[in-house]
């Protein structure tokens, strides 16, 4: 699994584009399908809340924005938090051509350079997107907390909204470090706190993803790391909060499509200890993963190192579809809870549907066929859209690795052993933060060796150390 956020826009990506058959445009059909429903009048609901004044907080240059919020406190005690995500099942069809292409592709593909939409650009960064100052068509989530932040009750509708603002994460960072936070935002940094304070106590792991970014110096290339802004994981906190809330109105109307993931098996978690060992991470005793994991510097190369060796956690994680009795493991075991993917419709096909079927259960209503004949399908169309989008991400991050070392061939690097795989080891290395193979013998996990960089091809996007 690769957690790593690369930006590597120098970079040529497209061959490795065509080698994984990434679509470059969408069918026809499904194009003009597009642009006609973006070009008519808005599919706007009865129900209007663009009084209320949602932001969305998001990378600078995205454009595809799939959800606004707008935090509020209760007269009393505790939070009321109010969640537009975009409808983008008003948008599209469910018989048309372009459902059926979002089907064929599941989910947006990101690369270090650009990403490959699950819907075309005219509708995922223009009508269907919650853009600053446009009123949209929303699915809005009103999810009321007790001081302590516990969850008392949660509903959805469909709604008419209107974001005032789009921010950034380094504005909103910049904003909450001088207390001049925007009146929608302002109680993020209180509420996302309580919430993670809340998903560690029960076993939670929030696995903070630094950003590397592949500068040109000096003739070659240089890895600038940069962590997660507090607000990032707080800003995620409310929608891991929303997909709790789904999970919830599904399991309690018997029907929906949940995010499961077994716990990670004992092997698993002894490996992670002996890295950080290796890497010179605390782990008190009786410490949980979680909590360790958040003790961590996501902006320094060995800790960048152990989050990648943390993600080898999350294996198994899929989609358990149900109709009539809950699935017997209903649990996401990095969130501790059982969970459900509703708050990304613009970038995940599976969003569209579990939205609909919490929808339909709130207002006591049927659910439509068209999403519940579409339950038992979706996981393994996600699980082919997950295998092709986690390729993509392993060779970028291979081709950037390899582009990043390609001039430094010969030279000696301090590593932390990760793995052994008979006559090579899984290593990984201080600084630039790369995880690669290493040739050798003598390798034992959890230990620190220098090895040379013996390979660095960009063209076979291989890399390949020696044990010195």
């Amino acid at each position: 699994m690769v957690i790593r956020r690369v930006i590597a826009p120098r970079i040529d990506f497209t061959a490795l584009r065509r080698e994984l058959e990434l679509p470059e445009r969408f069918p026809p059909a499904a194009q003009a399908e597009a642009v006609q429903v973006a070009g008519g009048p808005p599919p706007l609901p009865g129900t209007d809340r663009t009084g209320l004044p949602f932001v969305t907080i998001d990378p600078p240059t995205s454009m595809d924005l799939d959800q606004a919020m707008c935090l509020q406190r209760r007269d009393g005690g505790g939070y009321r938090v109010h969640y537009a995500i975009a409808d983008v099942a008003a948008y599209v069809r469910p018989d048309g051509a372009l459902a059926e292409e979002t089907w064929r592709r599941g989910e947006t593909v990101y690369l270090p350079d650009g990403n490959v939409p699950l819907h075309p650009r005219t509708l995922s960064e223009g009508a269907a997107s919650l853009l600053p100052d446009q009123v949209r068509a929303a699915v809005v989530w009103t999810i009321e907390l007790d001081a302590g932040g516990e969850t008392i009750d949660a509903e959805v509708e469909r709604a008419a909204v209107r974001s005032r603002a789009k921010l950034n994460y380094a504005g909103v960072q910049a904003d909450a470090d001088r207390g001049t936070l925007a009146d929608p935002v302002a109680l993020l940094p209180e509420l996302g706190a309580l919430l993670i304070e809340r998903g560690l106590a029960r076993g939670a792991v929030n696995l903070p993803i630094p950003e590397q970014e592949v500068q040109p110096a000096g003739g070659g290339w240089h890895l600038v790391l940069r962590a997660p802004y507090p607000v990032e994981n707080f800003n995620a906190q409310i929608s891991l909060l929303t997909g709790m809330a789904a999970a919830r109105i599904m399991l309690n109307g018997k029907v929906g499509l949940l995010r499961t993931m077994p716990p990670a098996p004992p092997a698993a978690l002894a490996k992670l200890r002996a890295a950080a060992a290796a890497l010179g991470i605390s782990w008190p005793d009786g410490a949980s993963v979680g909590r360790v994991i958040a003790s961590v510097d996501p902006g320094d190369p060995r800790a960048a190192a152990f989050l990648d060796q943390a993600a080898e956690l999350m294996h198994g994680a899929g989609y358990t579809p149900f109709d009539g009795a809950a699935p017997a493991q209903p649990e996401q075991a990095a969130v501790a809870a059982p969970y459900a993917h509703v708050t990304a419709p613009l970038r995940r096909l599976a969003d569209r549907y579990t939205t609909e079927v919490c929808l339909a259960l709130v207002a006591g209503t049927p659910v439509p066929e068209w999403a519940r004949a579409a339950l038992p399908k979706l996981p393994d169309a996600m699980a082919a859209s997950a295998r092709r989008a986690g390729a993509a991400a392993r060779a970028a991050v291979d081709l950037t690795e390899a582009v990043l070392l390609e001039h430094r061939v010969g030279d000696e690097f301090a590593a932390a052993v990760l793995d052994v795989e008979n006559t090579h080891a899984v290593v990984a290395v201080d600084d630039p933060a790369v995880r690669a193979r290493c040739a050798g013998a003598g390798f034992a996990v959890g230990t620190r060796i220098r090895a040379r960089l013996t390979v660095a091809d960009p063209g076979q996007r291989r890399v390949l150390f020696e044990k010195v």
